[in-house]
């Protein structure tokens, strides 16, 4: 018996195979035809599938579908190679190798590697770069960007979040803006009309406190610092020179502070940052970690003076920076005597100016 044409068959490419799935669900297209739903969808992009050239008016339970696939609503498991179009809701988990387009309500899971767009619902979108919806309770999570009205879950962004009335929480690792925020920001740079909570470097609203100050510490680094937050919690970030070095005496520090105590003029303050001086001419470091206690007097409602002790850490590679300090309380060397790290007490003094 020769069972050659049978193996022909089975050596199919898979753009036939989803051809001949498409027409093997015709009847599902007919029933469609005929005022019937059809609840599953198989395909290979629109309109050939198994509900053909109604796919755009049916409710699916499931779908699968190797390019692109078109609804009126999902609620079930969706899949597709490149996109999947829902015209009104979806439930369920939508899943799709670069975007979703949810017309209405998300109340699943958008997985894309690049784009889910919704206008709201109670899902929550994962994307490889950006979620956009006009507003949602649910969370977003994308590489780059969250864009939305209204947030009262978690954006999280590797760039950047935006959003109208915060309710909930923004993490990003540049920036964070928000109309309104009743909610946390946490991020390099967080700007708010009228802010919540505030967790960053740079945190600009109009009922933020914002600051320059003039700095000196224990090895006569000299620093012009803006500080900016809330009631609680604030940014610091600054740019000096040391006045005593003659290689690493360019400087720059960064950290965050909290108002632990306020009374009247008087206010106690702790602050955690961390600094370095660079030569940029030369091959040395000198990092320095530091802990710092700060009172701080009102002279005026816009101008502060404050001084306090610090703990510090350091690390360098150089003997300048060694000798920076006369006497630690412990100290030892790593890489077999390249680096140098010790502890020592030290202090910060200024002056403040609000605006």
């Amino acid at each position: 018996m020769n069972f050659k044409p049978y193996k022909n068959c089975l050596n199919l490419s898979p753009v036939k195979v989803m051809t001949l799935l498409a027409l093997l669900f015709s009847g599902g297209s007919s029933l469609a035809q005929q005022g019937i739903r059809a609840k599953k969808n198989i395909g290979f992009v629109y309109p050939v599938s198994s509900n053909g050239t109604t796919a755009p008016k049916d409710t699916n339970n499931f779908s699968l579908n190797l390019i692109a696939g078109v609804s009126a609503s999902e609620r079930g498991m969706s899949f597709a190679g490149l996109s999947t179009i829902v015209h009104h809701d979806a439930s369920g988990m939508q899943i799709t190798g670069f975007s979703n387009h949810i017309g209405e309500n998300a109340n699943g899971v958008l997985v894309a590697g690049f784009l889910n767009t919704y206008q709201g619902g109670k899902g929550t979108g994962i994307a490889g770069f950006a979620n956009l919806s006009a507003r949602s309770v649910g969370a977003q999570i994308a590489g780059f960007l969250n864009k939305e009205g209204d947030v009262h879950s978690l954006q999280i962004a590797g760039f950047m979040n935006l959003c109208r009335d915060l309710q909930g929480i923004q993490l990003s690792a540049f920036m964070n803006k928000a109309k309104k925020s009743n909610g946390t920001q946490i991020g390099f740079i967080n700007i708010a009309d009228s802010a919540g909570t505030q967790i960053g470097f740079i945190n600009i609203a109009k009922n933020a406190e914002k600051s320059l100050a003039l700095t000196i510490d224990e090895n006569q680094t000299t620093l012009i610092t803006f500080r900016s937050g809330g009631k609680l919690i604030y940014g610091i970030l600054g740019l000096g020179y040391n006045i005593n070095n003659k290689r690493s005496k360019y400087a720059y520090e960064a950290g965050l502070g909290a108002h632990i105590l306020k009374i009247r003029s008087f206010g106690l303050n702790t602050e955690l940052v961390t600094s370095n001086l660079e030569g940029f001419k030369h091959n040395e470091n000198y990092f320095k970690s530091t802990f710092r206690l700060i009172p701080a007097f009102r002279i005026s409602p816009s101008l502060e003076l404050f001084g306090g002790p610090s703990i510090n850490y350091i690390t360098t590679d150089s003997e300048e920076g060694r000798n920076m300090t006369k006497t630690y309380i412990s100290s030892w060397s790593r890489n077999n005597g390249q680096n140098f790290c010790g502890f020592y007490m030290g202090y910060t003094a200024g002056i403040q100016l609000y605006f």
